[in-house]
């Protein structure tokens, strides 16, 4: 028979990563009173109490700390234990969970979500779109996909394919305002801004053998793409996106680009998971199948862009 104390340490590990009592209660599908009474009872069994309460917020004793360092392994070990075990039956199954940026994620990862499920039919998917990073760990997530600069880690990072990223702006901008030629021109450009944008307060250019950085200035600040996006179109001023947003707006003449003669820094599509001791087989297939659709060298979404050329002053 399962000791209580270790029946619940889930319910333990739920409020601490959820910060809630009720969040955990309706994950785990229990009352908020059940949860109550079993940390409780845990808190009784221990001698020790493991939470601070407020009104408001719960905060983790020492003794909280401590338990929730060696409980939240223990637990994710053992679904490591579980999915291994499913994966010796042959065919994928039990629950996928994957993170992704927003816009990517709607663009690039939903529209194969159903051909994926339909030859993994065993499989149930749980796919979060997040533009701020979120921890894979405290989240039960497989795995995510992230764009850019990675930050250090515990996790392994895959390199999927490449990201390029491109200044633009509409005609209609164009038109009114001309184009900058050089990046210290910015300055005097209204800059649309992306607040989680992870390469710093500077946009970096390279040109040859030299960098140019300009912090650009502008007013609006954004924390999704998709909406620093509707701005350019709107012609509200020059953005830095990348052209998986919008290859079909420069292709269709909807955007155009700015000083491609400088180049932006490269960055790529990484799949991103727990350092574990054997990668997951639903997790192995996913990452090969979504590498399959995108191209490694090439991004499908980038073929049609470089046909593109750079756009000179329309001043």
């Amino acid at each position: 028979m399962i000791s209580p104390k270790f029946s619940s340490l889930p319910i333990f590990v739920a409020v601490v990563e959820l910060d809630s009592f009720s969040a955990a209660a309706s994950q785990l599908n229990i009352t908020k009173s059940a949860v109550s009474k079993r940390l409780t009872q845990l808190e009784e069994m221990l001698g020790v109490r493991l939470f601070h309460r407020t009104t408001r917020k719960i905060h983790l004793t020492e003794a909280g700390e401590r338990l929730y360092f060696y409980a939240s392994q223990s637990l994710s070990y053992a679904k490591q234990g579980l999915d291994s075990v499913l994966e010796l039956q042959g065919e994928p199954q039990g629950k996928l969970k994957i993170a992704a940026p927003m816009s990517f994620g709607v663009r690039h990862i939903a529209p194969y979500i159903s051909e994926f499920m339909k030859q993994y039919p065993k499989l149930d998917i749980e796919v979060e779109l997040e533009d701020q990073m979120v921890d894979l760990l405290q989240g039960g997530f497989d795995l995510a996909i992230r764009i850019g600069r990675l930050p250090m880690s515990n996790m392994i990072a895959k390199r999927l394919t490449d990201c390029q990223s491109v200044l633009c702006a509409s005609p209609e901008y164009v038109a009114q305002f001309g184009l900058p030629e050089h990046p210290t021109d910015l300055r005097h450009h209204n800059c649309l801004l992306y607040s989680y944008f992870r390469g710093g307060q500077a946009w970096t250019f390279h040109q040859r053998d030299k960098e140019y950085k300009v912090v650009p200035k502008g007013n609006l600040v954004m924390n999704n793409s998709e909406g620093i996006r509707r701005a350019a179109l709107d012609g509200l001023g020059i953005a830095q996106l990348p052209t998986f947003m919008i290859g079909k707006d420069l292709t269709a003449g909807l955007l155009v680009p700015v000083m491609l003669h400088y180049h932006l820094p490269n960055h790529a599509v990484y799949a991103v998971y727990p350092d574990r001791q054997y990668l997951l087989h639903k997790v192995r297939l996913f990452i090969d199948f979504i590498q399959s659709k995108f191209g490694i060298d090439t991004p499908y979404w980038d073929q049609a862009f470089q046909q593109i050329e750079p756009t000179v002053s329309a001043r």
